[in-house]
């Protein structure tokens, strides 16, 4: 698996128990470990944070590659540390550009809040 990556993860969800969910696979954390930074996608629209998450959908060059069945929000706001044993598989892939875009709005938002 590779940063850019469409998985299918365990994830805590709000209740406290986890959910087979796909997640897009940001950054993997420092040796020894390597796990997983990743933030997780959803269909509910509604959840959809402006200037922060990002809206994939069937016109987006990258739909196709990503494995996702139908309009996602990714989610910036819904970010979980996880092992690799987690990972059930990768489903697809969204643009380097995109993956990119995604970490410069986290490192912003991180930059910005961070006083």
């Amino acid at each position: 698996m590779k940063e850019g990556d469409v998985i299918l993860a365990q994830l805590p969800q709000a209740n406290g128990k986890m959910k087979n969910r796909p997640a897009v696979f940001l950054r993997e954390m420092p040796p020894p470990y390597r796990d997983m930074l990743v933030c997780g996608v959803s269909t509910q629209l509604q959840q959809y944070v402006i200037n922060f998450d990002d809206i994939i959908s069937p016109p987006d060059a990258d739909f196709d590659s990503s494995g996702l069945q139908s309009k996602s929000v990714i989610r910036l706001g819904f970010l979980a540390v996880i092992p690799r044993n987690r990972v059930l598989g990768s489903i697809g892939s969204i643009s380097s550009k995109r993956h990119k875009s995604l970490l410069k709005k986290l490192c912003d938002y991180f930059n910005i809040h961070s006083s």
